[in-house]
């Protein structure tokens, strides 16, 4: 269905908002951190909980669960992690204790590993073979917008309100999703979106985009699961001031979002290590100057940019050297980078804990650092093998004009 398509283009943005809708639901309590430790009187590391073991779930179960529904029509199975999806934070918007809360916090976890395993795919089914990049990307679009819109609102409803609140509304707009995928999306079968491998398949180059994502993510989160007492202690910003900063952020990763669609059919591998090198900068420069509080605002900016781009690179290119179908490695990418956010939020707990608030963001660039060195590296992984000459598929592509 090419990309001109006006159902491929409302598919391409339903899935766009679904990825906002998971976004803004695993990432939720970081901004409303301190305020549900309050309410639900548990520790902060505790309330970072809700995130790390929500993405421990994902990465234990997107691979098994890709395998056992790929048989099944992809709208069908994507409609039916939505309607989980709405379900699930009805009864989180409603859970009486922590324990309730968490385990609805799981069950919706299981919903997002589905999701993040097949909607690149469904996405890149939807146009041509050399706009791969362009449409994640679009898709993309919508999780860097919810650290735009969908944190910053929930964080400034759940201080103002209840934190129930934005768990209420991501219910309902769970609900509305699983109505658009049911209207607008092919039926795609599984010989059509899941059993084609990546233009370029090679195992090496796809075990190091896993592990550069595992490591990346590792590293950010460390920090960004712990960016409210970063914030509050050490740059010294009011409880009032964290939406507005949290924007910073959000802005900057809708704007990587869309630059990196438009280069990165064209210089995969050399986007991906430029993206992952400046969210190492960031990090270390947070570490550096995180007490003054306009050079702060900067990096957090600029780190939004940067690791929205970072994921969109590392999507496309699990797609491109994918030696499975694409589906299946993207479910094993999706386990590395959530596998990425539990390290992070529970060594960034660690941390919090037992050292300086500074240490998060210091820790979690060296991290990113290692991450950047693993993706350097990946051209030499593949050298030996025939007929693929170093970074050879970073010119294999042409992207199309707009």
């Amino acid at each position: 269905m090419p990309l001109t398509s006006r159902r491929a283009a409302a598919a391409l943005l339903m899935l766009s908002v679904g990825t906002f809708s998971y976004v803004t639901i695993e990432v939720l309590p970081i901004g409303l951190l301190t305020v549900m430790a309050g309410d639900l009187d548990r520790s902060n590391s505790q309330i970072g909980l809700l995130v790390s073991g929500y993405a421990v779930i994902v990465v234990l179960t997107s691979i098994p669960l890709t395998r056992l529904t790929h048989r099944f029509p992809r709208r069908t199975v994507l409609s039916g992690t939505l309607a989980v999806v709405a379900v699930a934070n009805l009864l989180a918007a409603a859970a009486p204790t922590y324990e309730v809360l968490f385990g609805a916090r799981l069950v919706t976890a299981l919903s997002q590993a589905l999701f993040w395993s097949i909607a690149p795919s469904i996405a890149t089914s939807l146009v041509p073979p050399d706009q791969q990049g362009r449409a994640v990307a679009r898709i993309s679009i919508g999780a860097a917008l919810a650290s735009v819109l969908g944190v910053p609102l929930g964080t400034w409803l759940g201080t103002n309100t209840s934190w129930r609140i934005p768990f209420l509304l991501t219910a309902g707009l769970g609900a509305a999703l699983f109505a658009g995928a049911l209207t607008l999306l092919p039926r795609v079968e599984v010989q059509d979106a899941t059993t084609r491998r990546g233009k370029a398949p090679d195992a090496r180059r796809y075990a190091a985009v896993v592990a550069a994502a595992a490591i990346g993510v590792t590293g950010f989160m460390t920090f960004n699961t712990y960016v409210t007492p970063f914030l509050l202690e050490l740059s010294g910003f009011g409880q009032g001031a964290l939406g507005a900063v949290l924007l910073a952020s959000g802005l900057g990763g809708v704007v990587g979002a869309a630059l990196v669609g438009r280069v990165l059919d064209r210089h995969p591998w050399a986007v991906l290590l430029q993206a992952i090198v400046l969210v190492a900068a960031v990090l270390l420069g947070l570490a550096a100057f995180g007490q003054w509080k306009v050079p702060t605002v900067i990096l957090i900016a600029v780190g939004g940019l940067a690791y929205s781009a970072m994921a969109v690179a590392l999507q496309t290119r699990t797609l491109q050297v994918a030696p499975v179908n694409t589906s299946l490695a993207s479910a094993g990418t999706n386990s590395a980078y959530n596998l990425g956010i539990a390290a992070g939020a529970l060594l960034g707990g660690v941390l919090i804990d037992h050292s300086s608030v500074r240490s998060v963001a210091a820790v979690g660039g060296l991290l990113v650092v290692v991450a950047a060195l693993v993706v350097l590296s990946e051209p030499l992984l593949a050298r030996t093998r025939v007929g693929m000459p170093e970074c050879r598929d970073d010119h294999a592509v042409r992207e199309e004009p707009a």
